[in-house]
């Protein structure tokens, strides 16, 4: 069995500032770093075999700094990436109330099928192991909906760098 601590990136610059980042390559802000540090600390003796992360910049920042203490590389790959929210990308949230959703959105049927390509990839290659995997919220639920079978409205959200452990 596979433990896999999924971890959501620190907070960002668009976080705080309530933008749809979806798959832009984000920048922790100060408090996503000190967020990232201190559950850096909260893993630093836990054994670890791997350290994953999506190829998106503001996953890649959490993922080196949780990695630091184990003096690990950072593996990356894209079935973590946020969701894609098309023409959402870059736009003020609150404003997106009630607007229609354009079709370049990515399907939650595409999302939890890429969360299932994720979990098959991790299973295989990390077999046994402890590994930390840094992604973002919607992916994140995605994977805990495909984990637990259930709709991705009963997965609760996730606060940037909170862990859910999952034994797969």
């Amino acid at each position: 069995m596979t433990r896999l601590y999924l971890a959501r990136h620190g907070e960002t610059v668009d976080n705080e500032r309530q933008i749809m980042q979806g798959q832009t390559q984000g920048e922790l802000n100060i408090n996503g770093r000190v967020q990232a540090l201190q559950l850096s600390h909260q893993f630093a003796d836990e054994p670890l075999d791997a350290i994953i992360a999506s190829d998106l910049h503001r996953s890649i920042q959490t993922a080196r700094i949780l990695a630091e203490p184990h003096h690990m590389a950072v593996v990356t790959t894209p079935l973590l990436r946020e969701r894609d929210w098309g023409g959402f990308t870059g736009r003020y949230i609150p404003d997106l109330k009630g607007e229609a959703w354009p079709d370049d959105i990515e399907s939650l049927a595409q999302l939890k099928e890429r969360a299932r390509r994720f979990l098959d990839w991790l299973r295989a290659s990390y077999p046994d192991q402890q590994v930390l995997a840094v992604g973002h919220g919607i992916i994140n639920k995605a994977i805990q909906a495909v984990y637990f079978n259930k709709e991705m409205s009963e997965i609760e959200r996730m606060k940037n760098a909170e862990v859910r452990i999952l034994d797969i």
